[in-house]
């Protein structure tokens, strides 16, 4: 594995030499390279921050021309609505100035029917005229006959004008018409008798589908929406018709709660509280009536054709720049075979020496917690016991084990058993002091410590301090009786010489001592006599 990774390495270092050799080397021909290497990297970031530029700014006029557009639109559309809502007062003036003047007796109701009958057609958004009494009993509409005991005093433009003395025409929110089911907006005006008492309603229903049929001929794409509200965020209108949506309360959206607080007209990009999409938005509120018209496009596909642009564009230009680094790099290629026998030859020296490196290490740790493998483990006693018995030095032994650690795996999971192994791991370490110690993993929980040059005493003092600490850490273990991570230690000790291979027998005794600190309640060291070592 080393050799095939050794020309992917020999490569880069290659490269980083090259650039350092460039820069800073002092060689008539090396000075040559470097105008043009600069010259190059100047090329290729300038045409691409111009590049970046451009479309950055491309698409600002594309979204300075959509505004426009759309602010147009709503000017239109503003005009239409106020033209037809003009219509409809005039036609309420003249029928409640006939009423007022002439009343509605029988007589005046046939003439006030021949009367709606001709307006009937003057306006093509209309639905039907309306006449109520002071008790909201119907007295005229001009859709055909009155129902039986129709009532129409629990509309809200019926309560507006009773408790209301204006005589400025009321835009109701969209109701079912009694007469033929169909979503209307009412357009209404208070009648008076002679003493200015309140004397009835007449009223104008303007179809929702016939008004729509202006904004159903204006293009705004598949993702566009136009809308007609009441200053107080009431929708009446909405194209595409959504009857879902024909009443909703928009007075919490930032139109209303922003924009229309600082000026009656502008611009904003939204995501729609009706569908999700995102649009950018122009609206309008009405100078004499209380509407607003808000016109609504889809942001990604009112930028298509910029996005088309730009990528053809953006395309153009990555192709320049990969024809420009292509010769670019032949260049710096050809230059760079002049040295590469030799920086190739010091890269592998010094990457086989960190391969080696690693390797030594990597044969020696264990992955999980850096503590020294079990290879180590093994090397390692055996070395310090043959110094301890040539010197006539003491040499003691550690063996851990974290108590109840299945249970802990089974309640809080092998994750959670790794993070405390290597936490139990870290403190055993920290008690490691002296460079000589060493701290094992010795396998699955269990965890040893040399201690060369040290007696039983000092070994007991070691394994006091790694017991304090383990319990001052406080590690949470709910399986276990103790309710926090603990640790049964084995100590067990040699001094002076020692029979060939008497470090089995120094781990034999040191786990015989763990058994007994386990057979005795966990949470504790218990130490080897001599005699049994």
């Amino acid at each position: 594995m080393l050799r095939s990774s050794q020309p992917l390495m020999c490569q880069r270092r290659d490269a980083f030499e090259f650039w350092k050799w460039t820069f800073h080397s002092g060689d008539p021909v090396k000075r040559d390279i470097r105008p043009a290497a600069l010259l190059l990297v100047v090329i290729c970031i300038s045409l691409a921050l111009l590049t970046a530029w451009q479309i950055w700014s491309a698409r600002q006029r594309t979204l300075q021309d959509i505004n426009t557009d759309n602010r147009n639109l709503v000017q239109a559309l503003d005009t239409y609505s106020e033209g037809v809502i003009k219509q409809c007062e005039l036609l309420l003036l003249g029928l409640v100035e006939r009423v007022e003047t002439e009343g509605h007796g029988p007589d005046q109701l046939k003439r006030l029917r021949e009367l709606t009958d001709r307006q009937q057609h003057l306006l093509s958004q209309l639905n039907s005229i309306l006449l109520f009494d002071a008790k909201g009993d119907w007295l005229l509409s001009s859709n055909g006959p009155i129902p039986p005991h129709a009532n129409s005093a629990d509309r809200a433009f019926f309560i507006h004008h009773r408790d209301n003395p204006s005589r400025a025409i009321f835009i109701g929110p969209p109701i079912r018409s009694r007469s033929n089911g169909q979503w209307v907006i009412t357009v209404s005006r208070r009648i008076n008798d002679d003493n200015g008492n309140f004397a009835g309603v007449a009223v104008v229903t303007l179809d929702i589908d016939n008004f729509l049929s202006l904004f159903g001929r204006l293009d705004v794409g598949r993702f566009g929406a136009m809308s007609l509200t009441n200053t107080n965020g009431q929708m009446l209108v909405r194209y595409p018709l959504r009857e879902q949506d024909i009443g909703r309360d928009l007075s919490d959206s930032p139109i209303f709660t922003q924009y229309l607080k600082q000026a009656n007209e502008g611009s904003a990009s939204m995501v729609s509280r009706l569908d999700g999409v995102e649009r950018l938005y122009a609206f309008r509120r009405n100078d004499q009536f209380p509407l607003v018209i808000t016109v609504a496009l889809g942001l990604d596909e009112a930028l298509s054709t910029w996005r088309s642009g730009a990528e053809l564009f953006a395309g153009v230009v990555l192709a320049l720049l990969v024809t420009i680094g292509v010769i670019g790099q032949r260049l710096i290629l050809d230059i760079q075979g002049r040295i590469r026998t030799k920086q190739q030859l010091l890269a592998a020296r010094e990457d086989l020496l960190k391969a080696n490196e690693r390797l030594e290490v990597l044969a020696s740790q264990d992955p999980l917690t850096g503590l020294a493998n079990r290879r180590c483990f093994d090397e390692r006693l055996s070395s310090e016991f043959r110094r301890a018995s040539r010197e006539g030095t003491p040499l003691s032994l550690l063996l851990i084990d974290i108590d109840y650690f299945k249970r802990y795996n089974d309640t809080y999971g092998h994750v959670a058993g790794d993070e405390c192994l290597k936490a139990v791991s870290r403190l055993l370490r920290d008690c490691a002091k002296r460079p000589g110690d060493l701290a094992v993993r010795y396998g699955g929980e269990e965890l040893a410590l040399i201690l060369p040059n040290t007696d039983a005493s000092g070994a007991r003092a070691v394994a006091g301090l790694f017991l304090e600490s383990l319990n001052q850490c406080g590690l949470a273990h709910n399986a276990s009786p103790f309710g926090i991570v603990t640790a049964s230690l084995g100590s067990a000790s040699v001094s002076g010489y020692g029979a060939p291979g008497g470090e089995l027998a120094l781990i034999d005794a040191a786990d015989r001592a763990l058994y007994q600190a386990k057979e005795a309640g966990r949470n504790q060291l218990r130490s080897a006599a001599p005699e049994d070592v």
